[in-house]
């Protein structure tokens, strides 16, 4: 039995410290806030509650098995579990608007036929069979197997773009991808649309991205009842069951090391801990910037990814009962100098404090530089969200704006990690779950399989899997 300490109580860190646990071990978990769940917050005021993080589940099947293997009791016993259908309602820049089922590339395609006019649905449905290829050649090296030690293959652009000309350049980017296989800018703006809700900019985000609108429409979006929130909240009571301790408003400052290997972590106020094996969930170049792993040169830094972006999210408190045919979610894509927003409407009395209120959650992916002003930003998001909203100017009771510093200070990070992603030279592959200090590994969204809420699930996975199968757990019995 090996003593164990994980940095930090995310979803990816509490995802490994079960399964750690389930195997046997003894683990710790240090937190330096007061409460579990990483990114997958929650904002209450008045009888109002708002996921601050993610707020649809896009791959329960990783949930599934972490239940199924930590325990007797499966996912759908512990949080209820709803296909979102339609999917997304999307509002484009001239005011063409269309709903999108769950899970059904057929109707999808009639969809599309419908609000865009014939043949918009083939062109999308041909570009998905395209995505699927490229879901096909990297979802198990991305997402179920531990990155290799040379990932140089996964730099390789994976998406078969079709080929026209002998001069043509290849297609390398997202957006050149809509520009010249979808051709029509509303269908261009959904597959940007899909970029930017994970952090990507599509002007510069490689085509693989390709793989999040295939993964999203082949698999589903789902909600669970209470908010994301309460998912964490499950994850986190299956810790306790497994007899996981946690420490909570105790930051780790430092990972100790003896003879080349992690031997613990010290705690702010000058406490140590022993430890066999260290997980870390916190943000990797966070551990690198606060010298809680010591360096002494930048490129002795693990390899991550560097995104630029962060997220904005407006919390509405709106009098007024919602809409008898409102929808859970509307994608309003941008126009003029207001952003592309989403606007999520979840029919849930548990965020709200009577049928004749509703809470509205707005989000909008931001550049990350310095000197943004918030509010100005949020007014146009709101102005965005009317599109989704009937009345809802008339409606707003207050506004709660969250901003990518108060991501960075609640998390260590003010962007959001995106999913893992092949091609792009390697710039979009996270960190490997094998630090470069033995002793110490990576788990959650900045590390591999990196990014999204289902995706720190699979981190948790592997870096468990690596520890129980391969680790030398020397006198630690």
């Amino acid at each position: 039995m090996a003593r164990i300490v994980v940095i930090g109580a995310g979803l990816g860190a509490m995802a490994a410290a079960a399964r750690l646990a389930v195997a046997g071990h003894r683990v710790t978990v240090y937190e330096q806030g007061a409460t579990y769940g990483g990114a997958v917050g929650r904002f209450a005021r008045d009888g109002f509650a708002f996921d601050t993080g993610p707020g649809l589940l896009h791959l329960p099947a990783v949930y599934r098995d972490l239940f199924v293997k930590t325990g007797k009791e499966p996912l759908e016993e512990c949080v209820a579990l709803t296909q979102v259908d339609p999917a997304a309602r999307h509002v484009f820049a001239d005011g063409t608007r269309v709903d999108l089922p769950n899970a059904s590339r057929a109707g999808t395609v009639a969809a599309l036929d419908a609000a865009l006019g014939a043949g918009a649905g083939e062109r999308w449905g041909d570009f998905l069979t395209r995505a699927r290829e490229a879901w096909d050649r990297t979802r198990r090296p991305l997402l179920e197997e531990p990155q290799p030690a040379d990932p140089a293959p996964l730099a390789r652009e994976p998406y078969p773009a079709p080929k026209a000309g002998l001069l043509r350049r290849p297609t390398r980017t997202l957006a050149q991808v809509g520009a010249r296989e979808l051709r029509d800018p509303r269908l261009a703006a959904l597959l940007d649309a899909y970029a930017w809700a994970y952090g990507f900019d599509p002007a510069d985000a490689p085509a693989s991205a390709a793989v999040l609108p295939y993964m999203e429409q082949t698999f589903g979006s789902w909600y669970v009842a209470g908010g994301l929130r309460a998912l964490a909240d499950a994850v986190y009571e299956r810790c306790r069951k497994r007899r996981v301790e946690f420490v909570f408003d105790t930051p780790v400052v430092d990972v100790p090391e003896k003879d080349g290997r992690a031997v613990g972590v010290r705690l702010d106020g000058g406490g140590e801990v022993a430890a066999d094996h260290v997980v870390s969930g916190a943000p990797v170049p966070a551990l690198y910037r606060d010298q809680v792993v010591e360096w002494e040169r930048g490129e002795d830094w693990p390899r991550h990814q560097v995104l630029g972006t962060g997220r904005v999210t407006v919390c509405l408190a709106l009098r007024g009962a919602r809409e008898a045919d409102a929808v859970h979610r509307t994608v309003v894509h941008a126009e003029g100098d207001r952003p592309t927003v989403t606007v999520l409407r979840p029919d849930d009395p548990a965020l709200r404090p009577d049928a004749d209120h509703e809470s509205v959650t707005v989000t909008a992916t931001v550049r990350t530089t310095p000197g943004q002003e918030w509010e100005a930003f949020a007014d146009r998001m709101v102005e965005a969200a009317g599109q989704a909203v009937p009345g809802l100017r008339d409606r707003l009771l207050w506004r709660h704006v969250r901003t990518p510093e108060d991501v960075r200070r609640d998390t260590g990070a003010a962007e959001v990690p995106g999913p893992a992603l092949a091609g792009s030279d390697g710039r979009l592959l996270p960190a490997a779950n094998r630090s470069p200090l033995p002793g110490l590994h990576f788990a959650g969204g900045w590390s591999h399989p990196g990014g999204g809420l289902a995706h720190a699930g699979m981190s948790g996975a592997l870096v468990a899997g690596l520890i129980v199968e391969g680790a030398d757990f020397r006198g630690s019995q």
